[in-house]
C-alpha cells in the first residue's frame, strides 16, 4: 500500500480542482510542470481485532469532535496528540523514498500547485493530506470556529502563524484600510518528524501559512470543515509589519499591555491563485466506519 509519485502516471481529474474551501476562480497561469500522485487502494479492513495507528486515530476523532460550536477538552487534545505524534509516513501510505519527495534536477516554471486528498469526512471533522511540491504555498488564511491538528509528515516546511489581538469593534485594532491588528505566534522552519501542531478558535496561530522548503506532506485532522453554508467559510490574508513608532502613546501602552512580541496588520483579500489545490482520490491504507 503506496503512494507512487511524480513521473506520476495517473492524471488528476481537473473537475477534482478546489480551492481551501471548494471556490474556483478563473485565472491565467503559466506553463508549469504538474505534479501527478498516484494512490493505490489497500484492502477494506472490516475486521478491527488490531486497528492501524490510521483507524485509531479515526476512532478517537469519532469521540473527540463534538460538532459545530465546540472545541476539544485539553485531555481530548491531549488524546489525538498522542496518536499524531508517533504516526509514521506509511500509516497513509507514503515513504521518503517516492519520486515526489527526492530533489529535481530541473526548475519548476512558476509557483507548484499544492495537492490535497482527503481520507474521510463528515460534518463534525476531516481527516486529509496535504503534497506541497518544493516553493509551493498554502497561503495566509483563517480557520473559523475550527480546531486543526496538523501533523508533518515528510519535509521541511516554513510556517508562519496569527491571532488576532483583540475583538472586532476594537477601534484601536483595526487601520484606517480595515486591516485588524494580529499577535506573530509562529515564525518558524519544522522539520519531518516533529510534534504535532494544534490551532483552536481563537488561539494557537489560527491564521496561518505554509511554505515547504523541501517537498512536504501534512496530515491535517480538521474539527469541524470548512462550510461556507454554515458560516465557516475561509478568508485570506495579507501582512503588513506592524510599527509602532507611527501610533501614539495610548495605543502603544495598549500593545504593551498584550505582554510584547511581534506584530503585523492583516489585510483580507481575494483568493490567491496560489490557493488552488490539485485534488486527488485517496487510496492508501482505509478507515472503516462502523457508523455508517
Amino acid at each position: 500500500m503506496t503512494i507512487e509519485a511524480a513521473g506520476l502516471v495517473e492524471e488528476i481529474r481537473r473537475s477534482d480542482r478546489v480551492g481551501l474551501v471548494d471556490k474556483v476562480i478563473k485565472k491565467k497561469r503559466c506553463r508549469r510542470k504538474v505534479v501527478r500522485i498516484r494512490l493505490r487502494r489497500s484492502p477494506q479492513v472490516q475486521v478491527d481485532h488490531h486497528p492501524t495507528t490510521l483507524q485509531k486515530l479515526f476512532r478517537s476523532c469519532r469521540n473527540v469532535f463534538k460538532g459545530p460550536g465546540t472545541v476539544p477538552s485539553p485531555t481530548d487534545v491531549r488524546k489525538l496528540c498522542r496518536i499524531l505524534d508517533v504516526m509514521k509516513p506509511e500509516d497513509v501510505g507514503l515513504s521518503k523514498d517516492l519520486q515526489f519527495f527526492k530533489p529535481r534536477s530541473y526548475e519548476v516554471e512558476g509557483t507548484p500547485r499544492v495537492t490535497s486528498a482527503t481520507i474521510y469526512k463528515c460534518e463534525n471533522f476531516e481527516l486529509c493530506i496535504f503534497f506541497l511540491p518544493a516553493t509551493a504555498v498554502i497561503p495566509l488564511h483563517n480557520h473559523p470556529e475550527m480546531t486543526v491538528f496538523s501533523k508533518l509528515l515528510l519535509g521541511t516546511m516554513h510556517i508562519k502563524a496569527y491571532d488576532w489581538v483583540d475583538p472586532l469593534d476594537s477601534d484601536y485594532m483595526t487601520s484606517p484600510s480595515k486591516s485588524r491588528l494580529a499577535k506573530l505566534k509562529a515564525d518558524a522552519t519544522f522539520m519531518a518528524p516533529c510534534d504535532t501542531s494544534v490551532l483552536y478558535p481563537m488561539s494557537g496561530g489560527n491564521i496561518h501559512e505554509f511554505t515547504a522548503i523541501t517537498p512536504c506532506a501534512v496530515l491535517d485532522v480538521i474539527g469541524p470543515p470548512y462550510s461556507k453554508d454554515d458560516g465557516r467559510d475561509c478568508s485570506h490574508y495579507r501582512d503588513t509589519p506592524f510599527d509602532a513608532s507611527l501610533y501614539d502613546e495610548e495605543f502603544r501602552k495598549i500593545i504593551d499591555n498584550v505582554r510584547g512580541g511581534r506584530y503585523a496588520w492583516l489585510e483580507e483579500i481575494e483568493i490567491p491563485e496560489e490557493s488552488e489545490m490539485d485534488g486527488i482520490e485517496y487510496k492508501g491504507p482505509q478507515v472503516f466506519d462502523s457508523m455508517a
